[in-house]
């Protein structure tokens, strides 16, 4: 498969809501879960065909839905498309969904059935979140490209060389993607403290 080509990245404008995903005829958007105006943000470089990044899924859905608002996770994709064959394919599938407003849906899906995402699972799958499945491969699936493009030309400007990458606030974090370090990074450790015991 033909590498990315790294082009301009046009960020000017983003998601509205946590599920919230624009048009892709004239915008790239961000994939934003959690609330919006969160002021820890938590940036994910990631590929679907990694197995990191499926065990870090869950663990950063955690992280943004126990903190109250704090912390919200923009994800940007990464295919490793020279040793991962499906992560590009399963980029621009997950991408289609957006427009259906299930790319959330269909992003957590794909990393619980990571071993098999080829184009009739990935049809299989957009089906049964709700998406069109002939939007997720082939063809019409390439009017998705230029997401994937600009967000890899994003992870190449930022040294992201590996998956998962993550930053918090823009600072690399290099720690283990477990929810205790996460915590202690995004500084929901010190908020919980704070906390009544009732609210936690």
């Amino acid at each position: 498969m033909p590498a990315l080509e790294v082009g301009r990245v046009d960020r000017s404008r983003v998601a509205r809501s946590a599920r919230h995903t624009g048009r892709m005829s004239d915008e790239v958007v961000e994939h934003i879960r959690g609330a919006l105006d969160a002021p820890v943000t938590v940036l994910e470089y990631g590929d679907y065909e990694c197995p990191y990044c499926a065990a870090a899924a869950p663990v950063l859905r955690e992280l943004v839905e126990m903190s109250d608002g704090v912390v919200r996770l923009v994800f940007r994709n990464f295919p490793l498309f020279e040793t991962h064959p499906h992560a590009l394919t399963a980029a621009l599938a997950v991408e289609s969904t957006q427009l259906s407003g299930v790319f959330w849906e269909m992003h957590d899906l794909l990393f619980k059935r990571q071993h098999r995402l080829d184009d009739a699972a990935l049809r299989g799958y957009a089906d049964a979140v709700g998406a069109d499945p002939d939007l997720a491969v082939g063809e019409p699936a390439q009017r998705f490209v230029p997401k994937v493009r600009s967000d890899y030309a994003a992870g190449v400007r930022q040294g992201v060389r590996g998956t998962p990458t993550l930053f918090v606030n823009d600072e690399p974090y290099a720690d283990r993607v477990e929810l205790r370090a996460l915590q202690r990074a995004t500084g929901l450790s010190r908020s919980l403290r704070r906390r009544p015991w009732w609210r936690r």
